[in-house]
C-alpha cells in the first residue's frame, strides 16, 4: 500500500497569503477633507424670575396702595399702639416707681409662681406632645379622628368657662370633692388649680407641631433602625428625638409663651390670692383695681419683654425649621 503524503500543516494558510501578496494593490479612496467651521457661542438671554421681575411689581397702583395702608392701620391699632401706650405710661410714671412696684414683695412672688407654672407646663407638654405626636402619627385605631378634633377642642373653649368647669369638678362641692377630701389634696384656690389651668391652656401647642414634623420626616429611617437590630428605646432617642427636636422646641416656646400670659383660668380656679394663688396677670390686674399703677405697669412691661423674647426666639426656629 503506497503511503500517502500529509500535506504540509498550515499550507492552505500559506498559499492563501502568497495568492494576495502576488495580487495587486488597490488604490485607498479619497478622502473628503471637511472645513470645520468654529462654533460662535450663544447668545446669553435674559432670565426673569418666576413671577415676573420685582420691580415691574413694585409699582403702586392704587388698590395696592390702600390694601398696604389698610395692613398697616390694622397692625399699628391692633399691636403698635397698645405697646406705645404701654410704653409712654411707663416713663410718664418714672422708673422709679416702677423699679419699687416690680420690686415689692407681693410682685415678686407673683411673677416667681407665674414662671414656676410655665416651667411646669413646658415640662409636661414636652412629655404629653410627644407621646401624643406618636400615637396620632404613627398608630391607627378606631376613634382617632375624635381624639384629633378633641385636642384642638382647647383652642376653641374660652379659658373662664374651663376654669368653671374644672371647679365644678374639683371645688369645695365638686364631682371629685369626696375623693380630693379622702387624699387631703386641695386643688381648687391652691397651686395644684394653677397647674390644672395652665396645663390646659397650653394643651395643644407641642402635640400639634410634634405631630406636624412626624408626619413630614415619615418612619423609613426608624424602620432601617430596627431592621439593623436597633431596641425601641435607643431607636427613640437616637433617631425619632433628633428628627423632632426643632417641632419640639418650637411647640415648647408656644406652650411657654401661652402659660405667660394665661388670665382668666388662673383667676376662675385659683382665686388670685394674694401671697397664694396670685400669678403674674392677676397680680396685674389687682394692681390696676387699687390703683397701683406703677406696680401694675412695670410688670406687665416685664412680661412683653419675656414673651417678645419667646417669639423671637420661634422667629429664628422657624426660619432655621424653613431652611433644612
Amino acid at each position: 500500500m503506497a503511503s500517502s503524503i500529509r500535506p504540509p500543516l498550515f499550507a492552505s494558510s500559506a498559499l492563501r497569503t502568497r495568492d494576495l501578496e502576488d495580487e495587486p494593490a488597490q488604490p485607498r479612496p479619497a478622502t473628503l477633507e471637511v472645513d470645520v467651521i468654529p462654533r460662535e457661542p450663544m447668545p446669553k438671554l435674559p432670565i426673569e424670575p418666576v413671577g415676573g421681575d420685582p420691580r415691574a411689581r413694585a409699582n403702586w397702583t392704587p388698590a395696592r396702595v390702600i390694601v398696604f395702608a389698610g395692613v398697616l392701620l390694622y397692625i399699628g391699632a391692633v399691636l403698635l399702639l397698645p405697646l406705645a401706650a404701654l410704653a409712654f405710661e411707663a416713663a410718664r410714671l418714672g422708673y422709679t416707681a416702677i423699679a419699687r412696684g416690680i420690686t415689692s414683695a407681693a410682685a415678686l412672688s407673683a411673677l416667681k409662681q407665674t414662671l414656676l407654672l410655665t416651667a411646669i407646663a413646658v415640662v409636661c407638654n414636652g412629655i404629653f406632645g410627644i407621646a401624643a405626636g406618636l400615637v396620632l402619627v404613627r398608630q391607627r385605631f378606631r376613634g382617632i379622628a375624635v381624639l384629633d378634633a378633641t385636642i384642638d377642642l382647647v383652642l376653641a373653649v374660652s379659658p373662664v368657662m374651663s376654669g368653671l368647669a374644672f371647679l365644678l369638678l374639683v371645688g369645695r362641692n365638686g364631682w371629685l370633692a369626696p375623693v380630693l377630701q379622702a387624699l387631703d389634696l386641695r386643688v381648687a384656690f391652691a397651686f395644684p388649680g394653677l397647674v390644672l389651668a395652665t396645663l390646659f391652656v397650653t394643651l395643644p401647642f407641642t402635640v400639634r407641631e410634634v405631630s406636624y414634623v412626624l408626619a413630614e420626616v415619615g418612619n423609613d429611617e426608624e424602620h432601617v433602625a430596627a431592621t439593623l437590630g436597633s431596641s425601641p428605646w435607643r431607636t427613640f432617642f437616637r433617631v425619632t428625638l433628633p428628627n423632632i427636636r426643632r417641632g419640639l422646641t418650637l411647640g415648647l416656646t408656644l406652650t411657654a409663651a401661652r402659660a405667660l400670659g394665661e388670665f382668666g383660668a388662673v383667676l376662675v380656679l385659683g382665686g388670685a390670692i394674694a401671697g397664694r394663688t396670685d400669678t403674674a396677670t392677676t397680680f396685674i390686674y389687682g394692681a390696676l383695681e387699687e390703683r397701683n399703677d406703677a406696680a401694675a405697669f412695670g410688670l406687665a412691661i416685664v412680661l412683653a419683654l419675656v414673651s417678645m423674647g419667646f417669639l423671637i426666639t420661634l422667629e429664628n426656629l422657624r426660619k432655621k425649621r424653613a431652611r433644612s
